[in-house]
């Protein structure tokens, strides 16, 4: 992570880097900021709350960054679109869908668009300039409500998932490039290539090749099965790559998610438990946003009915694993390990539980999100939390810190 200074000399937010950089010398006469910094679980474990905003009067249902993590957009069930400065930390712009109902935005590869479901009138995607609040292309096809929608990192592709069709859509034309007839309520995910991607449906997980998906898929799996949990018991709500490639997170609105290999998709990896799932009342808890990988692939994180967010080490587990450093009963202690392994967080039977809970805002925290360049989280209920590292933490210095904002 490293801090730039703007124009008004104010630090900006912290870069991440996913994997080892040399430094690049620095020109004669130029200041240069210094090497992002790796991303390292003391990292994680200092993040706090640093600001609240209470722009919502119902569930936000959808988080997402742009590519340069400088702007953060929602969406909530009261019909509004928010799109928020990651680097001063405020609202930048408002704007609402009454006609249509609004949910799944997602930016482009620009800041200055969307792209979202309906939620009324009909089943139509929408692309929207933000710059004057106005709709640049309709996407018509879907006839069942959209659950699940998805930029390609590689073009201007985009996947969307409803109760009848998974569909391939191009931002460039209103034609529906490919279709897939399902059955159920699809989630999807473009691998880090964006040559390949992924639908699950229910417990079952299959791969297509983007290329030729008419041909269906190359894999098809049954999640939790390598780990005697039968598939028909898992709901996913969302699938999202690791920023490898390697791995998948399978999220869920019960009691876990999961890690599958993503290479080798009939092996589920990981059950991911020890978030808080006690009910508030009958409320539905499937945001499709529930968990995320955070940006170098290697930790997941998570809501929870507590408003607490819950972090697993997938990268030491697997280490773990590898050497044989599991627990052999299911039971066990939730502590957090001090020898560097995941060490009685892993279970024989592929039970892992977090090292390390974040303490929130007290609502539930049902969708979360990691800004994909720079050192921040953001997590939701029908408030929105922005969450930094702790400034006083070892490493952690000229932090942008939004806190004495307090509440927005």
């Amino acid at each position: 992570m490293s801090h730039s200074h703007g124009p008004d000399g104010a630090a900006g937010l912290h870069t991440i880097n996913s994997t080892s950089q040399l430094q690049q010398p620095q020109q004669q006469g130029i200041a240069q900021p210094p090497p992002p910094v790796v991303l390292t679980p003391a990292l994680l474990e200092s993040l706090k709350v640093s600001k609240i905003f209470k722009d919502n009067t119902q569930a936000i249902t959808s988080i997402h960054f742009d590519d340069t993590g400088s702007k953060c957009v929602t969406s909530a069930a009261d019909e509004s679109l928010h799109v928020y400065d990651c680097y001063t930390g405020k609202l930048e712009k408002t704007l609402f869908s009454k006609k249509y109902g609004v949910n799944l935005a997602r930016f482009t590869h620009r800041s200055t668009s969307v792209v979202y479901a309906s939620t009324k009138e009909d089943d139509t995607l929408r692309y929207l300039s933000l710059h004057d609040n106005k709709y640049i292309r309709y996407f018509r096809g879907h006839e069942k409500r959209v659950t699940s929608l998805e930029m390609s990192p590689l073009d201007d592709q985009f996947l969307a998932g409803s109760q009848d069709t998974v569909r391939l859509w191009d931002l460039r034309s209103p034609n529906c490039q490919g279709a897939l007839s399902v059955m159920g309520q699809p989630v999807v995910a473009f691998d880090p290539s964006g040559l390949v991607f992924a639908v699950a449906l229910g417990g079952t997980l299959r791969l297509y090749d983007v290329k030729s998906f008419d041909q269906g898929p190359f894999v098809t799996a049954m999640i939790g099965d390598s780990l005697g949990i039968p598939h028909t018991s898992i709901y996913a709500t969302q699938i999202e790559f690791s920023s490898d490639g390697k791995n998948l997170l399978v999220t869920t609105g019960s009691d876990a998610h999961y890690i599958v290999d993503a290479y080798t998709p009939s092996i589920t990896m990981f059950k991911l438990v020890g978030h808080n799932t006690n009910t508030f009342g009958n409320e539905p808890f499937t945001s499709g946003g529930e968990a995320c990988w955070t940006p170098d692939g290697k930790c997941v994180v998570s809501g929870s009915r507590d408003g607490d967010i819950y972090v697993w080490d997938i990268s030491r587990a697997i280490a773990d694993q590898a050497a044989g450093l599991v627990n052999g009963s299911s039971t066990g202690n939730a502590s957090n390990s001090t020898n560097g392994s995941t060490g009685n967080l892993l279970q024989s039977n592929g039970e892992l539980r977090p090292f390390k809970t974040l303490k929130a805002h007290g609502t539930p925290s049902h969708i979360v999100a990691f800004n994909p360049k720079y050192l921040m989280m953001v997590s939701g209920s029908t408030e929105l939390a922005f969450w930094e590292p702790d400034p006083n933490a070892a490493v952690v210095d000229a932090l942008h810190d939004f806190s004495k904002g307090g509440r927005y």
